[in-house]
């Protein structure tokens, strides 16, 4: 699948931090993972660092699919809010599913205190805006929703909003809890130290056949087969591959969408950005905003469903130039200078969960399918599933997320 297009700022910015050899042997390990974007980044990680012995087959080169063209907003806060959530899966269930990204955001803290300055993370508070003055309704029952359950939030009035920044809202949901990060240089992180553990890491390697059966009675249960006629046989696999994982799914697991991004050239001054928090807003499809570590404004949004790429590609001028004049909308005191723009394809689920686990078709494989706008987030809780999964544990969150997982 085509899954971007257009000039994304993350490879662009970092070059090519590194590149590895495509599979050129036959190979066994204990757990294949396939996918090299963000999410095969952090399950081969934490897999690795259980002494696991993994390899990563990517047919791109690392981080080259839709993780070079994410935003990269990190949240707990889902798509869906919490009151409507409990309405949707009950309140308990709504709560630990709110509690279990919370917990993944704090993971990501240590992951990337850890590696240093090569992670690109930057811890940002979050602002969630009333598109409309209709929407302040919303925002108060998603206020007294997460407040009567103990997530820190802080509901702002149209004064309290206007005094820290250069915009009127009828209400907004202020929160701690967020960060933003540069994922193709996190993803090459993560990669980086798992190979130094022993990891092998192979990019341009394309899977083109899979016997999750084979030798279901020996000790390698599962048999995959590359493009170049070789094979790796391993005891089980993990499918991070993405937005492309629908096509292995018999079930009508997701709707594919198109976002938009464009980013500025660097800023002199940020200053009227309210501490450079995270913004997004209660209509949908919404307009989502972050800066960068090196001072630049990413604006991203105007989704539409996905219907091929070259309609997605045509649209990306005309969408480009509108998310930059409502950016200037926003912040008229703030020069932007558009520099890149891009279009990606992403999925979201019914219910705006990701899939993680076991699925009843494929035996001897986990899938990593963090779909939606927390796809960092799910990212880490499917790395932390998994690996627990393959360790013998059954990890707090696994329930919640599964394929077999109870719908309204």
């Amino acid at each position: 699948m085509d899954l971007r297009s257009g000039c994304p700022l993350w490879p662009i910015r970092d070059g090519l931090p590194a590149a590895y050899p495509a599979l050129g042997a036959d190979a066994a390990c204990e757990i294949a993972v396939i996918g090299g974007g963000i999410t095969g980044a952090l399950a081969a990680e934490a897999l690795s660092a259980a002494g696991v012995d993994t390899l990563l087959l990517d047919r791109r080169d690392i981080g080259w699919g839709s993780t070079s063209a994410t935003t990269a907003l990190v949240q707990y806060e889902l798509d869906t809010p919490l009151y409507r959530l409990a309405a949707k899966l009950g309140e308990m269930r709504a709560v630990e599913c709110f509690a279990a990204t919370r917990a993944a955001l704090a993971s990501l803290d240590a992951l990337a205190l850890s590696l240093g300055d090569g992670s690109g993370y930057t811890r940002r508070p979050s602002l969630y805006l009333a598109s409309r003055a209709s929407h302040a309704r919303a925002l108060e029952r998603e206020h007294e929703a997460r407040s009567r359950h103990g997530f820190p939030v802080e509901l702002w009035d149209r004064r309290r909003l206007a005094s820290r920044m250069p915009f009127e809202r009828a209400a907004a949901l202020f929160t701690e809890d967020a960060a933003e990060l540069d994922p193709y240089r996190f993803t090459h992180a993560l990669i980086a130290r798992s190979a130094a553990r022993g990891a092998r890491i192979h990019d341009r390697t394309e899977v083109v056949g899979t016997d999750l059966e084979a030798g279901r009675r020996a000790s390698r249960r599962v048999r995959l087969v590359t493009g170049e006629g070789h094979a790796v046989r391993a005891r089980g696999v993990v499918f991070a591959t993405g937005y492309e994982t629908q096509a292995r799914l018999r079930q009508p697991a997701v709707s594919l969408q198109s976002t938009y991004a464009v980013a500025s050239e660097p800023v002199p001054d940020l200053s009227a950005w309210h501490r450079r928090c995270l913004i997004w807003e209660t209509a949908r499809p919404y307009l989502y905003l972050r800066t960068t570590d090196d001072d630049r404004v990413i604006v991203g949004g105007e989704d539409d469903p996905f219907l091929d790429p070259r309609r997605r590609d045509a649209a990306l001028p005309r969408k480009a130039a509108r998310l930059a004049r409502r950016f200037g909308r926003l912040f008229p005191g703030i020069a932007f200078a558009p520099a890149f723009s891009w279009a990606g394809t992403f999925a979201e689920t019914a219910d705006h969960l990701p899939f993680i686990g076991r699925h009843p078709d494929y035996p001897n494989a986990w899938f990593a399918a963090a779909y939606g706008g927390n796809g960092v987030s799910f990212g880490v809780l499917a790395a932390e599933i998994i690996r627990d999964a393959v360790c013998g544990k059954r990890h707090p969150a696994e329930a919640l997320f599964g394929f077999d997982r109870p719908e309204r």
